[in-house]
């Protein structure tokens, strides 16, 4: 169910008691796979329904550790779906410009209009995570932007957006395993980058942010779905019902139209 991953704004969690395994939920993979294909299917109708109505907006946050699946999350959740009404936006290290403003000038730009989904891929959450880890900026800076991210989302969600928040929730050993397989397949070079084992190499650091992360950011009106992301096909299927649910639930419709009956169209 779309519930079983969403955390709690009065129940603080420890990411090393929550396992990272989709096995563990669901045991079945041709039968999660199954019902993912059925859910995008009702995904992609949802998202016409969104368009066509452009009243509503819906947010999508992806956070994880290197290698943990915001890519190929993006990539399963949305094939088919009208790209019109999609809006990608991947935050990496901020330009000259963006640092010459607040941390968050950056993402506002980014907010997805009426009739759009939204996904971002990383997002203001590097804030209280890089940033920390690092040391770029002393602990009284990032602290209170806990605080600052909550009202913000807080007038995302009053200025009639919703917002969905998934951690991707790997162990350390599937990460190697995947970083791995990045250095042993030639088409997938790219994807590796040298500075990600140095963040590996902070792994409890950065599970520690990742904790706080959840617990300060966790909030009635936008709350955390911490998501097993070990097995890809679990991950996927996990997302998509709570993106599924969460449309159903904003329930867009069709704009109704004037009577057209009687317009013919002239050879």
């Amino acid at each position: 169910m779309p519930d079983t991953h969403r955390l709690s704004p009065s129940t603080p969690i420890r990411i090393d008691e929550v396992s990272s395994r989709g096995k563990d939920f669901h045991d079945d993979r041709d039968e999660a796979e199954k019902e993912f294909y059925s859910l995008r299917n009702e995904l992609i109708e949802w998202q016409r329904k969104l368009y066509a109505e452009g009243k509503q907006k819906l947010l999508v946050v992806l956070q994880a550790m290197d290698a943990g699946g915001k890519d190929g999350t993006i990539r399963h959740a949305f094939k088919g779906v009208n790209p019109q009404g999609v809006r990608v936006t991947s935050f990496k290290k901020p330009s000259e410009l963006e640092l010459a403003h607040d941390f968050l000038w950056r993402i506002h730009k980014a907010v997805p209009a009426k009739g759009m989904i939204g996904v971002f891929n990383r997002s203001h959450y590097e804030d209280v995570l890089v940033v920390r880890v690092h040391n770029i900026v002393p602990k009284s800076v990032w602290q209170p932007r806990y605080e600052v991210i909550n009202q913000f989302e807080k007038h995302l969600v009053d200025s009639g957006t919703t917002i969905l928040k998934f951690f991707l929730h790997i162990s350390k050993k599937e990460q190697r395993e995947r970083m791995q397989d990045r250095l042993d397949q030639p088409d997938k070079h790219w994807k590796f980058d040298v500075d990600d084992l140095n963040k590996r190499a902070q792994w409890d650091d950065y599970q520690l942010a990742f904790q706080d992360m959840l617990n300060n950011c966790t909030t009635e009106h936008a709350p955390w779905y911490l998501i097993p992301a070990d097995q890809k096909w679990y991950r996927n299927l996990a997302i998509m019902r709570t993106m599924v649910d969460t449309l159903k639930e904003m329930n867009p419709q069709y704009p109704t139209s004037e009577d057209l009956s009687g317009i013919t169209i002239n050879d």
